[in-house]
């Protein structure tokens, strides 16, 4: 029998590892820029065109490269950045593995030009698909600059499944945000099909912050620092009143190195507990300096995934250094000065005859060691089977009633026999008799289903106005949701928002739907770009079922609103001509019914 098993070709093997390391134009963004972050570079550009599905260039002006380091970069683990073993154990830089080149090289085309600072002339250097086409002196500036185009251009099973340019450019944004907020000294630039993205100067880590979030992060940050023996933590948590459904600016940094991390996350999280209503998130920009030799970068490609050593001492120096950075921010009591009206209550003062001491009571006699078993009727306890036996007829009688409860149910015969008087209780639950019992319904998400389904419809229909604010309202956009808002604006004008953008991320809002008086613009159209930006290249059902939503909620009545018998009345009416009468569109129940039978029952 002959054999079977051979070696794969080189060019056949990198595009395999391609896979693992090079998914998408972005994964060869933030191989490159982390290449020139290795180098030194104090200044770093990137241009990318249609997503960097066409061209992907990155600048930097790093130390460079000789002729021979260009031409022997693009072999498959050839490395500078570590030399044996235990230096994996012992890493300061961001790349080590000596894949990333040779990965991008094998499904693309790639020409890379450097000069090292000592050469009088660069060198160009060329390669498509793992294959070297040519190596030839060039003048340019020291660093290097890399050109990729056409990626997967030689593996159309790859390329066929990238997303849309919108998507694809909005995870390019993600990763070059990972980077840049951990290099505040390094000044970066990006640029989409010739227009300018982002431009951020050299500076201190807050004002990167502030920087690629707008300036109004910066009133809701608070500084977090502990230094331990496992240790350094350093960074900003943001204020409870910061907290958001969807959309808050999370990140967390180990050395240098953007991870993902969702213990450390609760321990972040923790101190808010009962400071931010239930299902809310704060950001956070935490940054860990541990020893390389206590965690592992090695366990997943794209090195976001890390283990520490000490993991659970770490969750409990941050959530305590969270905890601190919380407690400081709300150290000084509230004083309430507002006391006309309020009764006054004299000090007490010993001895002034003002007050006499409670009479005690109870029995004297009452022994709660002795036993008093004895003085009950045993014949109760003789008998106690016959207290959970139900009878034939009993259990018939149940069994009829869930056969025919969805019967009962049905919206239909609900709603015929409904009374017109409604009872309201405790400003949260509306109350009223129907043929089966008593309907119990929840103001808020009823009024979210009447609203959410009000909204989809007028956005199908084209017809819904908008009223002009008397002082337009600016907001900016951090890159990656200034891009969506640029998306959003054919829904967002059906839905009569009036937004004109200003560039550089900040947008004027110069109009609102005309159905929504005295709901925060700024906030709501925060809220649905983050509902929005999760949708981003999704079908466009989808995206204006999130924006209905997001809409609805800030619109929908609030818990302990109080309303009258016609508003009640107003609102039931609404929600059974509604598709959905039972379920809200974020999935929880709307109504519930409590039977006849069971009232009865309880009272019988």
């Amino acid at each position: 029998m002959s054999d079977i098993i051979q070696l794969l070709p080189d060019s056949v093997a990198n595009q395999i590892a391609a896979g693992e390391v090079i998914q998408r134009p972005a994964s060869v963004v933030k191989e490159l820029v982390e290449n020139a972050l290795d180098a030194g570079a104090k200044e770093v550009h990137v241009m990318v065109v249609d997503a960097g599905k066409t061209s992907i260039l990155v600048i930097d002006d790093g130390c460079g490269m000789s002729a021979t380091d260009a031409r022997l970069a693009f072999e498959r683990h050839a490395t500078s950045k570590i030399r044996k073993a235990d230096d994996l154990f012992d890493l300061h830089t961001m790349g080590f593995r000596g894949e990333a080149l040779a990965s991008i090289a094998a499904v693309a085309q790639v020409e890379l030009t450097t000069r090292m600072a000592v050469d009088e002339v660069g060198t160009v250097t060329t390669i498509h698909g793992s294959r070297f086409v040519s190596q030839e002196p060039v003048q340019c500036a020291v660093g290097s600059q890399f050109k990729v185009e056409n990626l997967f251009y030689n593996v159309p099973a790859r390329r066929k499944f990238l997303k849309s340019n919108a998507t694809e450019l909005n995870n390019i944004l993600a990763a070059y945000e990972r980077i840049v907020l951990v290099y505040p000294h390094v000044a970066f630039s990006l640029h989409s099909n010739g227009a300018e993205v982002s431009s951020l100067k050299a500076s201190g880590m807050r004002q990167r912050v502030i920087d690629v979030f707008g300036k109004r992060i910066n009133q809701d940050l608070l500084p977090v620092a502990v230094d331990t023996t496992l240790c350094r933590i350093s960074g900003y948590v943001g204020k409870p009143e910061a907290a958001r459904k969807k959309g808050a600016h999370q990140f967390f940094f180990v050395n240098g190195r953007y991870m993902r991390h969702p213990y450390f996350a609760k321990a972040v999280m923790a101190p808010f507990e009962r400071l931010v209503p239930q299902g809310e998130q704060v950001p956070f920009f935490i940054y860990f300096e541990v020893d390389p030799a206590d965690i592992d970068v090695n366990i997943h490609p794209t090195k976001t995934e890390i283990k520490f050593d000490n993991e659970q001492a770490i969750w409990q120096i941050l959530s305590a250094a969270v905890k601190d950075a919380v407690g400081k921010f709300n150290d000084v009591p509230s004083i309430d000065f507002d006391t006309e009206g309020k009764p006054e209550f004299p000090p007490f003062i010993p001895g002034n005859g003002g007050s006499t001491p409670p009479a005690g009571g109870g029995n004297p006699l009452y022994n709660p060691f002795k036993d008093t078993r004895g003085s009950h009727d045993a014949s109760n306890m003789r008998h106690w089977e016959e207290l959970y036996q139900k009878t034939e007829m009993e259990v018939t009688q149940e069994r009829t009633l869930f056969d025919d409860q969805e019967e009962k149910d049905a919206p239909a015969d609900i709603i015929a026999e409904k009374s017109p008087i409604h009872y309201q209780y405790k400003g949260k639950y509306v109350m009223t008799a129907v043929k089966s019992g008593l309907m119990i319904i929840d103001q808020h998400r009823a009024h979210l289903r009447v609203l959410y389904e009000e909204y989809l419809e007028k956005m199908r229909m084209h017809r819904w106005a908008s009223q002009s604010m008397l002082f337009p309202e600016i907001v900016v956009f951090p890159p990656t949701e200034a891009d969506v808002v640029v998306q959003l604006a054919p829904e967002l004008s059906e839905v009569g928002f009036s937004i004109t953008d200003l560039g550089g991320g900040s947008f004027s809002i110069d109009g609102v739907p005309a159905d929504i008086e005295g709901v925060d613009a700024t906030a709501m159209l925060r809220e649905i770009v983050a509902a929005a930006k999760e949708k981003v290249g999704r079908p466009r059902e989808e995206v204006d079922a999130a924006v209905a939503l997001t809409m609805a909620r800030r619109a929908a009545i609030p818990q302990g609103q109080v309303l009258s018998n016609e508003e009640m009345e107003s609102l039931v009416n609404r929600l059974f001509g509604c598709s959905n009468v039972n379920m809200s569109p974020d999935g929880k129940n709307i109504l519930g019914i409590l039977q006849q039978e069971e009232m009865e029952h309880l009272l019988g």
